[in-house]
Formats: structure tokens, C-alpha cells, sequence
């Protein structure tokens, strides 16, 4: 009796102590937020759901830049982070991680957007122009429609006057007529403009649109076990709905409304790829802008 009796704890302690091993400790970070307090304030219900999800602690990494948590997966000091395409192009080059869930954005596309006025009905018209885009580096506001003025055939590069500026000013820029057009991301400039009660919505022309862009990520460290990470890519898609949920508490995080979580692939951003050679940048081993 007393050996079933051991035989029993030891089975017990056992199977706690394997358990125990199951469920590890991740670093996660997000790369444009900066700072913990808001990493938990937007982020936090995110982290809680995906504990839930998944069995496994996360604890927030603080990133002060793109850079920064490029270095820290090199440095194996953080495991996940949540980007988006083109700085997932770049820290992919510098660092091998690679994508594990896709945060699909419903109507995430770029436009080249002109005054009804102007004359411009197609992107060939604004060659020799003052052409006006958000972000430097930004996928959708810079490299998507630089890309989409290469593909009518306008050099974003060599055949128009180029500037950087945010969505607002470009707006207002455009709207006086000191810009010919500008490049931005269609739906938060549909915000913009739809927020401007001094001209009617039809003082604009979209003389140009992008198909969907590739999605935002959870991106995993290349340190990462694979068999982990794939145990994490399946239990985040089965509790999708609750992990949803929780990424939209936050206001902050209004741009993914309507959004699913898929799995994704890194072919699905060779179309970046080609976004940085178009703007100039071919070897997708630094952020443009730092």
C-alpha cells in the first residue's frame, strides 16, 4: 500500500511538473506604441486574451522604435511582435522572424487622391508635379502608392516632386492647391475628408486605387520552436472571436474594425518587396526614415 501510495505522488508531481513545462513565458511587443503604460492600456486586454488562449504567459517589451525591436529579436530578448508589412519586410531581412498571424484590416488600400477641379484624371498627369505623402516608410501611405503611380507608369522617384507630410496637412495642402495630388491610405483619409464640412465630399478625385494591401502580423522570432509557434498560430485561430474582441476595447486600435485573424505566409509580402525597390530602397536592410 505505502508503494502505490508513492508511486501515486510521484505520478502527481509528475504530471504537474510536466504541465509546468508546457506553458512558457513570452516577451511581446508592438511597434508603434512606445512606452509600457500604453502598451497596457492599448494592448492589455490583447495580452489577456491571448493567455487565455494559449496557455502561456506574455509579459509587454517596450520598443522605442522599429529598430529597437528589430535588435531585441536578434537578441532572442523578445519573441513576438505585432507589425506591420513594411516593417515586417525589414526586420525579416535583419532578422530571419517570420509571420504567424495575419491581422486582416477590411478595405486596407491606398489611393492617389487629386481636387475634382484639377484637371488630373489619371496618375500619368502628374508628372513634373508636387505630389504629397504621409508617413516616410509607411506602407500604405507611402510605399503602396508610390508603387501605384509605377504601375501607370509614373517613376515616384524621378518624374514627380515628392514631400512627406501627415494626413492632415496633406489634406489641406491638396485642398489649397499647393499640392497636385497626394498618396495616402484611402480609409483614414475617407475619415479626414468626411470630418472637413468646408467642401462638399466631391471636391475630390481618386484618380488611382491599390487592391488590398497584405495584412498587419503577429510576427514570431526566428529563436522561436516552430512546433511552438505553430501550437500558438492554431490556438490563436480557435479562440479568433474573444482575441478580436479584446484588440478592439481600445480606440487606439480603431483601424482593425471589421478585422479577421489569418494565417499567413511570408510570399504574401514579396508585393512589399517590390514596394522598396520601386521607392528606391532594394535591399530591405534598413527603415527608411531612422
Amino acid at each position: 500500500m505505502r508503494f502505490l501510495k508513492s508511486a501515486a505522488l510521484a505520478a502527481a508531481v509528475l504530471a504537474v511538473s510536466l504541465s509546468s513545462s508546457l506553458a512558457d513565458t513570452f516577451k511581446l511587443a508592438v511597434t508603434d506604441v512606445e512606452g509600457l503604460e500604453r502598451l497596457q492600456v492599448e494592448w492589455g486586454p490583447f495580452k489577456n486574451a491571448l493567455e487565455n488562449a494559449t496557455d502561456h504567459t506574455f509579459e509587454f517589451f517596450p520598443v522605442t522604435s522599429r529598430t529597437a525591436a528589430a535588435e531585441a529579436l536578434r537578441a532572442q530578448r523578445v519573441d513576438f511582435v505585432v507589425t506591420g508589412p513594411a516593417e515586417y519586410i525589414v526586420i525579416n531581412k535583419l532578422t530571419e522572424a517570420r509571420p504567424l498571424i495575419g491581422l486582416g484590416r477590411p478595405d486596407y488600400f491606398c489611393a492617389v487622391v487629386v481636387r475634382a477641379d484639377s484637371g488630373f484624371t489619371r496618375p500619368a498627369d502628374l508628372k513634373g508635379k508636387k505630389v504629397a505623402f504621409g508617413d516616410i516608410g509607411s506602407t500604405s501611405n507611402m510605399l503602396c502608392p508610390m508603387q501605384l503611380m509605377a504601375d501607370y507608369g509614373v517613376d515616384p522617384v524621378k518624374d514627380i516632386e515628392k514631400l512627406h507630410t501627415s494626413r492632415n496637412i496633406a489634406h489641406e495642402a491638396l485642398k489649397k492647391g499647393d499640392v497636385a495630388a497626394i498618396g495616402i491610405n484611402h480609409n483614414s483619409w475617407i475619415g479626414t475628408r468626411n470630418k472637413d464640412d468646408s467642401v462638399p465630399n466631391g471636391f475630390f478625385r481618386v484618380i488611382a486605387r491599390s487592391g488590398d494591401l497584405p495584412n498587419d502580423m503577429i510576427m514570431a522570432g526566428a529563436h522561436v520552436d516552430p512546433a511552438t509557434a505553430q501550437s500558438l498560430r492554431q490556438a490563436i485561430l480557435d479562440n479568433k472571436k474573444s482575441i478580436i474582441a479584446a484588440i478592439l476595447q481600445h480606440e487606439e486600435n480603431d483601424k482593425y474594425s471589421g478585422m479577421d485573424l489569418v494565417a499567413i505566409e511570408d510570399g504574401a509580402y514579396d508585393l512589399v518587396r517590390s514596394m522598396y525597390t520601386t521607392a528606391g530602397f532594394p535591399q530591405y536592410d534598413k527603415f527608411i526614415g531612422e
